[in-house]
């Protein structure tokens, strides 16, 4: 019996690097960037800062790790931060923000589209009582929102929280894993999304094919300390440069991104046009509302269709391994599922 090819729609992460990629990373100068930098890394270092329109930016192994040094820096035990419900440093990072950063998150609910805070309640979050409760200092702010669905946040709107957390206070730190993802949705460059932000992460590895790695930024005097942070968890790497030249093409490919948007439309048009309950995605994640989300994910499984579940709801995400061909073939397995 042939094996059904399964099209893996879990996430953007689950790409391979391809051969001009794994040939940059063949041909890459490397150095020993713990004691005297790797070329090939300071070269991304320097290439993203621009960018993204701050001052200095430093590579680390994962978005996750970039959002944990960004945090232990900004935050003193028992400092209070608020996110987004949802947001992925409450909820997929294993509670290192509090663990490790000593920081005690509060989520503030979404306003009136998904993902997105209302400069009102960023006002109130920001409370202060009596030294011995909790200080709130710092805002994190996620652009695009994975769980919401990858529901972006335009600049003007970020101009608005930004500001708010300034007259209140507080710091504000960018979880921009899918930023590029903002940025080509938008039609705008990745700077005029992080304009006033404290620091800023972003990744490589979810959608442009990067096999590892992301960049946290700010003013030189953070990555300084961010570079001492990184050491202390593990994360200084020594010829880095082999993984910075997969980041160096990966940056050659934002604008690919649209692509893997247009094909998220065409998958939530047609799961809509099969009768399912499908948002509309601003970027490139579908989120499908099904009576039982385990039995979906099973019958998907039986069609070689892959997704997972967030929130009680099946996402997909289409990315640049996968082509308008492949979003046909699963829109007519998941058609056979319901013949």
């Amino acid at each position: 019996m042939t094996k059904v090819r399964e099209i893996d729609l879990r996430s953007d992460t689950v790409t391979q690097p391809d051969e001009p990629m794994r040939l940059a990373m063949s041909r890459a100068e490397v150095g020993d960037d713990v004691l005297d930098r790797d070329p090939t890394m300071q070269a991304l270092e320097e290439r993203a800062a621009d960018m993204l329109g701050v001052d200095a930016t430093l590579w680390v192994p994962s978005a996750t790790m970039g959002n944990l040094v960004a945090l232990m820096v900004h935050l003193r035990r028992g400092d209070r931060f608020i996110a987004p419900r949802g947001a992925h440093v409450l909820d997929d990072e294993l509670g290192a923000p509090a663990w490790l950063a000593g920081g005690m998150p509060e989520a503030v609910d979404w306003g009136d589209w998904p993902g997105r805070m209302p400069v009102e309640s960023v006002r109130q979050s920001a409370r202060s009582g009596p030294y011995y409760t909790l200080r709130t200092t710092l805002l994190c702010l996620e652009n695009t929102h994975n769980a919401a669905g990858g529901t972006v946040t335009p600049p003007d709107e970020h101009a608005k929280l930004v500001a708010t957390a300034r007259d209140v206070g507080l710091r504000v730190h960018l979880d921009g894993a899918r930023l590029w993802h903002a940025s080509v949705a938008l039609e705008v460059p990745p700077a005029a999304l992080t304009v006033g932000v404290d620091t800023v992460q972003v990744c490589l590895s979810k959608a442009l094919g990067a096999p590892m790695g992301g960049l946290v930024g700010g003013t030189s005097t953070f990555v300084e300390e961010a570079r001492r942070v990184r050491k202390m968890l593990g994360g200084g790497v020594r010829q880095g440069g082999i993984v910075a030249a997969a980041g160096l093409v990966a940056l050659d490919r934002v604008q690919d991104l649209a692509k893997d948007h247009a094909n998220a439309r065409k998958l939530a048009k047609g799961l809509r046009d099969l009768g399912w309950e499908v948002n509309e995605p601003e970027s490139n994640i579908v989120l499908a509302s099904t009576p039982d989300t385990e039995a979906t994910l099973t019958g998907l499984k039986r069609v070689g269709v892959l997704g997972v579940p967030v929130g009680g709801r099946v996402r997909f995400i289409p990315h640049r391994d996968l082509t308008t061909k492949d979003i046909n073939e699963v829109l007519s397995r998941v058609a056979k599922l319901h013949a």
